[in-house]
């Protein structure tokens, strides 16, 4: 009997997906025990041969390119165990991982989606900027979170790079919004569905996966951008969804006049606060030591806010004048 159906899309990144199956071929969980599905989200770049060398028993599936979202709804469709974990296909599962998720829902009370923890990969030369990444919420907020067992965090902690929910809740809940296909709110969209189902969401730190992830200054800012506009695409497609999440309308005539002024206003500051948010990346990660290191560290990141606010109001304000 398959307990378990780990899903995973991949998008040109065969070399991760090699390793995250090379790590899941090393499962303390019984092989006859889960299954491994694995979506590759476009044209094939190598994925369907290195995954046969490290985990052949694995199933691989090519889709025309549709988005995460699409290509996890697929792959659901085509599982077979009673739970399905939902993996980024660059992560590194512990041995102990999958048996971790496992005993989380068997120990459970109530259905619920049960996130794993995803501590960053440190790379050779590790660098200031790759500290703050790791120790802050630049990205996840996982350094905010503990592990009380009872507490439920909420759908906007629902990443799914480490996920896992009962294969019936999680076909109650109608799938992943396919209108949604870049890799930002369609998570978060989808947890808040289900969590009007009245399911919580369970932190389990145990459940370990590295992430494999190195982001540059450019990049990250980049995805912020990003990330404000798909802000608005968001509310376009699930208007109750973004209020939960923004708190407020981001498609107010008040929201746009807002931006514009916060963008022009702030952008002298934020361009000269750039140059020195970028050169963190030149500086290594052991500049900061000491009994003050984490209040040092805290004060960057929150040195670095308004870059990121600016990013983000600009790509709001890109998508709302398209």
């Amino acid at each position: 009997m398959t307990e378990l159906s780990v899903l995973i899309p991949t998008c040109q990144r065969p070399d991760k997906i090699a390793a995250c199956c090379s790590a899941l071929a090393e499962q303390t969980l019984g092989t006859d025990r889960f299954e491994v599905l694995v979506g590759v989200d476009g044209p094939d770049t190598g994925e369907r041969a290195l995954i046969a060398q490290a985990l052949p028993r694995a199933r691989v599936e090519a889709f025309e390119h549709g988005g995460p979202a699409a290509t996890r709804n697929k792959l659901v469709a085509r599982a077979s165990g009673d739970i399905v974990l939902f993996l980024n296909d660059d992560v590194t599962p512990r041995p102990d991982c999958l048996a971790t998720h496992v005993e989380a829902h068997r120990d459970a009370s109530a259905p619920a989606m049960m996130l794993g923890a995803a501590p960053w990969r440190v790379h050779e030369p590790d660098r200031l900027f790759d500290r703050l990444i790791r120790e802050t919420s630049m990205i996840f907020f996982y350094d905010r979170m503990d592990s009380q067992t009872d507490r439920d965090w909420g759908f906007r902690h629902a990443w799914t790079l480490n996920l896992s929910i009962r294969s019936e809740t999680m076909r109650e809940s109608g799938g992943f919004d396919d209108s949604l296909p870049c890799a930002c709110f369609e998570d978060l969209e989808w947890a808040w569905r289900v969590s009007r189902m009245g399911v919580a969401l369970r932190y389990r730190p145990a459940a370990v996966v590295e992430h494999d992830h190195r982001y540059e200054p450019a990049q990250y800012l980049a995805r912020e951008r990003m990330l404000g506009r798909e802000a608005v695409r968001l509310e376009r497609a699930a208007p109750e969804c973004a209020h939960a999440l923004f708190g407020k309308s981001l498609l107010s005539d008040d929201e746009l006049a807002y931006s514009r002024a916060f963008v022009e206003r702030e952008r002298r500051d934020v361009e000269r606060l750039e140059r020195s948010f970028v050169g963190l990346a030149d500086l290594p990660a052991n500049t900061v030591e000491g009994q003050a290191a984490d209040r040092l560290i805290e004060l960057l990141y929150q040195q670095h806010l308004l870059v990121k606010r600016w990013h983000w109001r600009s790509g709001l304000l890109e998508e709302r004048q398209a």
